[in-house]
């Protein structure tokens, strides 16, 4: 009878019950608090550890090393951002669309700038700047086909780079003014200028 041989490589646990659950995520939070607290110098696999109440070895049954807590991190935001944009809402024009989109990414990770920070460089280091700009495809999928027409993909890059590499130089230059109601304001004129000129120049080809 052959023998089913196992993968040498070690698969990291992946959380399926409650408990294990729990625990990646307070793994997650305590290196958030951290993070907030005094930005990646204090930033270890023990310090976490020790803030999670856990092991370093149950650490690492979750997370490789530093990287990975990051990578998680930056997932775990990303998904919330998301689902929150992918709620049902009934905006009556695009810059309300756009609006609730700049809103929802500025919002993000719960005001934790110091956190927002570590995570993007990490996501820039290895090469994932791409995955920064996920929440604006989203807005982009499903904005309403009676607020504006579809994009082409030239019209989408230069949308979402000039939305998202916006907010980015924000958070990475810690500019004070980051959530402030005039920062989201300038950002939201920004993408409802651009779609709005789309708009004009659609309907313009079409009454031609």
């Amino acid at each position: 009878m052959t023998t089913r041989r196992q993968p040498t490589d070690i698969k990291r646990r992946i959380p399926r019950q409650a408990r294990a659950a729990e625990t990646a995520a307070a793994i997650l939070e305590a290196a958030a608090q951290i993070l907030e607290a005094g930005g990646l110098a204090g930033f270890t696999t023990n310090a976490v550890a020790e803030r999670a109440g856990v092991s370093i070895g149950t650490l690492y049954q979750y997370f490789a090393d530093k990287k990975a807590i990051l990578l998680a991190l930056a997932q775990q935001e990303i998904q919330s951002t998301l689902a929150e944009l992918r709620q049902p809402t009934d905006p009556q024009t695009p810059e309300e669309r756009v609006r609730q989109t700049v809103r929802a990414i500025i919002n993000a990770f719960r005001g934790r700038l110091r956190v927002r920070k570590a995570v993007v460089e990490a996501l820039l280091a290895q090469g994932m700047g791409v995955e920064l700009m996920a929440p604006v495809a989203i807005f982009i999928a499903h904005h309403p086909r009676s607020l504006m027409p579809a994009l082409t993909n030239e019209q989408i890059f230069v949308l979402s780079r000039a939305v998202m590499s916006t907010i980015r130089a924000a958070v990475l230059e810690e500019q004070p003014f980051f959530r402030s109601q005039v920062f989201e304001d300038e950002v939201v004129r920004l993408g409802a200028a651009y779609l709005n000129s789309i708009i004009a120049s659609t309907n313009t080809i079409t009454k031609a």
